[in-house]
């Protein structure tokens, strides 16, 4: 096989592909495709997603971009498709792209400089556009002297990289434009490459995607004035489709292949790239980690009237186990990161969240005040958050208060070099509703007939709505779909949409800081409307080359404690009394539990929805383990299966039975219900011999519900019991329970965190009503 796709847009060129990675992957391999270039239109959205796609299946990948390209003149710019030959050519074609989105956006089109390309064009082959190429334009235009000083200074920049595209594509003027280049070609001496312009997978997918650039565009798809700047031939032809297209120009095949061959770009995918924290000249970052910790968490127990040797030494001890998990994983610069951008947020006045997620499970983060809930005190495990048994990057949540969240990140940009923090890009997506109306608009149906169809499509919370779902779960829609002929016209042209990356925005809250300039990892992107700069890869690809992930959450309700606080102490100054630090409340005030049980919940945090209020009725929490319960159990899993029911019954005096007499002392926090992961971890390891981390990955397990995994599982299990003395038939029922409630099982240190938030919330509330309700 002679040939090779060089010029082809997938779904995240997000106006004019159609085309989805593993769908591309897929079908490449049934075609015997040896290699296969991405070319998205002004990005790299995909290149990781589209790398490992093609790995995965013996498919070498040629990553590239088609980028537009000015020279004096704005208003005029023309297009080029880039291909990277090796990790260099990546690095300039990231800093072109970079600059593009940065320096170069004029009325919504990111453009490079052609001069750029004076300084980033080592390492990249460059094909001149077939349509509206550089070159292409000045052979029609310009006259022999000024032609041939362009390519002069192209081949300068491009030498033995230059080629001239070729595309036969069914589109006026097609063969005109095809033999003037050929003539250029051969004068000036530069390679002619075939291309397909690939938009689609198949012929049959051209309706689909003509529909996709009219949602884009605004157009219906019958309407005589929209343009037509596709054709039905830019599909995935095969190799022996192009051949015959290009027989008479042979070496344009041969071409696609010998720079096939040139590119040979290696993404570092498992390895781990650590942003540096800096120390003083004669410690490490290790020695700065162990010192903080130990000297912090000194100063907490000291703080805490905690003077028992043996509880002193189970602190020392835990500490001592994290740090040397935290050490070998070298993750200690990850810990300083964070410790130090929460310091200075609360230094600077900036509120910040007691904990989230798994990272509340860590004695070290509490002593370096990354986290404000004493893990031993509520059985929080680390091992939950860090694994030495599954290497995978720490994931600190950090919530901050939604006003000032963005001078956090500024800090941090400030601190570690603009050039190597960003936010990071989130792709949306054409769900069910919203495709079915936008292709009902596209197809010019009313706006009725379209409004009716698309409300009948399901809402799920939990799962996102899909429309073969929809028409399996409503008759009403089924029923239309199989009798009415615009309603299958509708459906199933918005069913080929479905799903295709539509748009492009910021994640929430996610952050990355990079070891070095970002550039060399990937390009970044901004919007010219937008001064936000985000990594042109999501956080999942992110994650996969190796950088790592900070959380910087906004959470309205500590701006609400804040502004509360701020009134309150206001008001106790007045009065001669010290100021109300909201760290140093007592979580088992009976005013705050009275409050939670009327249910007068409005403005609490987590507690103040119509169905929470009607779970406290029930639950009537009279202690912080109920609330840390309460954030575990209104969630549709609990509820719909009975746990919660159990879990009242038994607050309410009902016999608890424990499978085992070892249970009770996890259990008994939760009325003998496994409510919580780390219980199904503890369990693990008191009644087999787990190690927690070894636990860890059998919840994890139970999660996935992967067959061959939980047999192997489930026979370590049961002769862990048995080898302790526990019969194999009460072990198995044990195995069956864990299974079962493991489904439902929350994360316990991030229900106690916010736990924590509501009942500081709820305390505010009870005591301070008129500021608290004012915030």
């Amino acid at each position: 096989m002679s040939f090779i796709h060089l010029n082809l847009h997938t779904e995240y060129s997000l106006v004019d592909g159609l085309i989805k990675i593993d769908e591309l992957a897929a079908t490449a391999e049934k075609m015997n495709i040896p290699a296969i270039a991405v070319t998205e239109k002004s990005n790299v959205f995909s290149a990781v997603k589209f790398y490992r796609a093609m790995h995965s299946r013996g498919i070498k990948p040629v990553v590239g971009a088609e980028i537009n390209l000015i020279t004096e003149k704005k208003d005029e710019f023309y297009n080029i498709l880039l291909l990277c030959q090796h990790i260099d050519g990546y690095k300039n074609l990231s800093k072109l792209i970079t600059k593009s989105y940065i320096e170069g956006q004029h009325l919504g089109n990111p453009l490079v400089h052609v001069d750029w390309l004076e300084k980033y064009n080592e390492g990249l082959i460059a094909l001149d556009c077939a349509e509206n190429g550089f070159l292409n334009k000045s052979f029609i235009n310009d006259d022999a002297s000024i032609c041939e000083k362009k390519i002069e200074k192209w081949s300068r920049i491009f030498p033995r990289r230059l080629y001239i595209e070729l595309q036969r594509i069914g589109k006026d003027n097609q063969d005109v434009l095809i033999n003037n280049i050929i003539v250029n070609s051969n004068k000036y001496n530069i390679p002619l490459v075939a291309t397909n312009n690939v938009r689609f997978l198949d012929k049959l997918s051209y309706e689909a995607h003509e529909a996709r650039v009219c949602i884009n565009q605004s157009y219906t798809l019958d309407d005589p004035r929209r343009p037509r700047l596709y054709t039905s031939d830019q599909y995935l032809r095969t190799a022996e489709e192009m051949e015959i297209l290009f027989s008479d120009i042979p070496e344009s095949i041969t071409n696609t292949t010998m720079i096939a061959q040139r590119c040979n770009i290696e993404f570092t995918l498992g390895e781990n790239f650590l942003p540096y924290f800096p120390v003083e000249q004669h410690e490490t970052q290790d020695q700065r980690l162990i010192n903080d910790s130990k000297n912090k968490l000194e100063k907490i127990l000291s703080d805490s009237n905690i003077i028992n040797e043996n509880t002193v030494d189970q602190y020392y001890s835990r500490l001592q186990k994290e740090l040397d998990v935290i050490i070998s994983m070298g993750f200690s610069g990850y810990f300083l990161i964070v410790a130090d951008f929460i310091y200075w947020a609360k230094n600077n006045g900036i509120p910040v969240g007691p904990g989230r997620g798994s990272g509340a499970g860590s004695l070290v983060a509490y002593a370096l005040d990354i986290t404000e809930l004493d893990p031993i005190k509520y059985d929080l495990l680390f091992e939950r958050f860090l694994n030495s048994e599954r290497v995978s990057l720490p994931d600190f949540d950090v919530d901050f208060c939604m006003e000032r969240r963005d001078d956090v990140i500024n800090y941090v940009s400030g601190k570690y070099g603009n050039d190597r923090v960003s936010q990071i890009i989130t792709f949306g997506t054409m769900a069910a509703k919203a495709v079915v109306r936008d292709t009902g608009r596209v197809l010019g149906f009313p706006y009725g007939f379209v409004d009716q169809i698309a409300k009948l499509i399901p809402f799920d919370l939990a799962k996102p709505m899909t429309l073969d779902r929809a028409l399996s779960e409503d008759k009403a829609l089924k029923k239309r779909y199989k009798t009415e002929d615009d309603v299958k016209l509708l459906i199933d042209l918005a069913k080929k949409l479905e799903g295709i990356t539509r748009n492009a925005g910021r994640h929430a809250g996610g952050v990355v800081i990079a070891p070095d300039s970002l550039f060399n990892y990937m390009p970044l992107y901004c919007e010219q409307t937008s001064q936000t700069i985000v990594t042109q890869f999501d956080m999942g690809d992110v994650e996969n080359i190796g950088l790592v992930k900070f959380d910087f959450l906004g959470l309205r309700t500590l701006t609400i404690i804040d502004w509360a606080l701020k009134d309150i102490n206001r008001i106790r100054k007045k009065e001669n009394k010290e100021v109300l630090n909201i760290r140093k409340l007592e979580l088992d005030d009976s005013l705050t539990y009275q409050l939670i049980q009327s249910t007068n919940t409005t403005a609490v945090f987590q507690l103040e929805s119509d169905g929470m209020k009607q779970l406290i009725k029930r639950l009537k929490p009279d202690k912080f383990d109920d609330l840390i319960a309460l954030v575990a159990l209104f969630r549709p899993g609990p509820l719909q299966s009975g746990m919660v029911d159990d879990f009242i019954e038994r607050k309410s005096g009902a016999a608890i039975r424990y499978m085992h007499d070892d249970l009770e002392h996890v259990l008994k926090p939760t009325y003998g219900i496994i409510l919580y992961q780390e219980q199904v971890m503890q369990i693990a390891q008191l009644l087999a011999g787990y190690t927690l981390g070894s636990a860890d990955l059998l919840r994890r397990a139970m999660g996935k519900k992967k067959e061959e995994e939980m047999a192997a599982q489930r026979e370590i299990f049961t002769e862990g019991c048995v080898s302790r003395g526990i019969d194999k038939n009460q072990s198995t029922k044990i195995f069956d329970v864990m299974e079962k409630f493991a489904g439902y099982g929350f994360n316990k240190s991030h229900s106690a965190a916010y736990a924590l938030v509501a009942y500081r919330t709820a305390w505010l509330k009870a005591h301070y009503p008129a500021a608290f309700m004012a915030a």
